[in-house]
């Protein structure tokens, strides 16, 4: 899994679903000229729900953020796969309730919290998914896409996190530091999404 791996465009079909082992996928609405992150996916769960929910066609663009690994399945061997096995369909129902969930928190998270709490926030679920790794590959370019805001207010946003001790920020890099710290600087969808895939994804 490289940086920028198409999955499927937006509005386009899921050729193949991926299980991520490490990293993570984002998933991004795209809203006239802007965008958006409605999404991640690390390893709890796969990129490709849609074809899980019998459609196939992904209603978000779906790429690699952080790079990694994972396992891809074409989408018809998927199909079979999991007609096969219910106790497979069972897991992944679970993954898709708490997909669903992460979504709804999400947006009501973008409309209630500082941009520095819902930073800290998204910095820990990347962390959750890179396996033991401090450090990840990220641009400020990068994550204000991701929360939706201008790149000045990332800059504002992640020097003070930088300035806290939390995190430290080098040439496209993003290292964190103190995790006690940034755990303690982010909002509390952070735990609320993190608690919800381990009850039901584990």
């Amino acid at each position: 899994m490289c940086v920028g791996d198409l999955q499927a465009e937006q509005n386009g079909p899921f050729s193949h679903v991926l299980f991520v082992e490490v990293g993570m996928v984002s998933v991004v609405n795209h809203i006239g000229k802007g965008s958006i992150e409605v999404g991640t996916i690390g390893n709890e769960g796969m990129a490709g729900l849609s074809v899980f929910l019998d459609d196939g066609i992904a209603t978000s663009k779906t790429f690699v953020q952080v790079p990694g690994s994972g396992l891809r399945i074409p989408s018809a061997d998927f199909v079979r796969i999991v007609e096969e096995r219910p106790a497979l369909r069972h897991l992944l129902n679970r993954y898709t309730h708490a997909f669903i969930t992460s979504i709804a928190q999400g947006a009501a998270c973008n409309l209630s919290h500082q941009l520095d709490e819902r930073c800290a926030k998204w910095l820990l679920l990347t962390h959750d998914r890179v396996e033991g790794a401090d450090t990840f590959p990220l641009t400020h370019e990068f994550l204000s896409n991701m929360l939706g805001v201008r790149r000045s207010g990332v800059t504002v946003a992640a020097g003070a996190l930088q300035d806290a001790g939390y995190i430290r920020y080098s040439r496209g890099n993003i290292t964190v530091v103190d995790r006690k710290g940034l755990e303690g600087a982010a909002c509390v969808c952070y735990r609320f999404i993190r608690s919800h895939f381990d009850r039901l994804a584990g």
